[in-house]
């Protein structure tokens, strides 16, 4: 059929990272059911997912390994190889968030979202990088990023995670520029205010104050993202690098 040779992944494999839970969990069982081979690679396993992938008639595991380490990356990386002998996809989706203003945030609450959001992508996107250059793949990488890379969220203040967010965006256009040569395209994702359970743990007052901001007036489902990320992977995006696309029901159109 048509949309299977667009969009369809049956025969790829593609690495999720932090896909225990949220929109790595979701999105991960999409391109599941897309027919990739998932790996999904968290610092606590993710057996709930791989359980979820596999009752569904998918094929999945997962390593453990901390994005911020890179022995730990590129042990993971080599395991992969291993097992599935290539690497055609990766959704670098690790990241965490904490709600303090600058004054009241320490120099370790900074470097700890500093270090997981960026330079933790940057090591996965590195290794995974180097090995689909050594190998001759021309595959796909998508960095999570954030609307929070573009905008300054009210009222709660996060400089550390929104500069975070910025420097994945800029961290794509250049990884795109460069390995442009090599067929990989790199891009990333921004979504805004999703029901995760990450989402849970904030205050109810910054919902409420959250969804006057929203032209939807809700948050978006972690399965509305599952289309946007099946596009930059597939090969309906052949043509499309250095992009972030913004899904974020009209929040940062105002």
């Amino acid at each position: 059929m048509y949309l299977d040779e667009v969009f369809g992944l049956s025969g790829k494999t593609a690495v999720v990272t932090g896909a225990g839970r949220g929109i790595g969990q979701v999105v991960a069982c999409g391109l599941a059911k897309a027919g990739a081979e998932i790996v999904i690679i968290s610092r606590s396993g993710a057996e709930e997912t791989v359980d979820m992938i596999t009752k569904a008639g998918g094929k999945a595991y997962d390593l453990k390994a901390d994005v911020t380490k890179e022995d730990e990356v590129d042990a993971a990386v080599a395991e992969i190889m291993r097992r599935s002998g290539k690497i055609d996809i990766l959704f670098n989706n690790a990241g965490i968030c904490i709600h303090k203003g600058t004054l009241e945030a320490s120099i370790e609450e900074w470097r700890s979202v500093i270090d997981i959001n960026l330079t933790g992508e940057y090591i996965m996107a590195r290794a995974v990088g180097r090995t689909m250059i050594e190998k001759g793949i021309q595959g796909s990488i998508v960095n999570m990023a954030s609307m929070s890379g573009t905008i300054v969220n009210i009222p709660q203040w996060q400089a550390s995670y929104n500069a975070s967010k910025a420097g994945v965006i800029h961290l794509t256009k250049s990884l795109a520029a460069e390995w442009i040569g090599y067929g990989i395209r790199v891009n990333s994702l921004s979504p805004g205010y999703i029901a995760t359970p990450m989402s849970a743990d904030v205050p109810q007052e910054l919902k409420d104050a959250w969804e006057p901001l929203m032209p939807m007036h809700r948050m978006g489902k972690p399965e509305e993202l599952i289309p946007a990320v099946l596009y930059l992977v597939s090969p309906a995006a052949g043509y499309t690098t250095g992009a972030d696309v913004i899904v974020d029901g009209g929040y940062t159109c105002i």
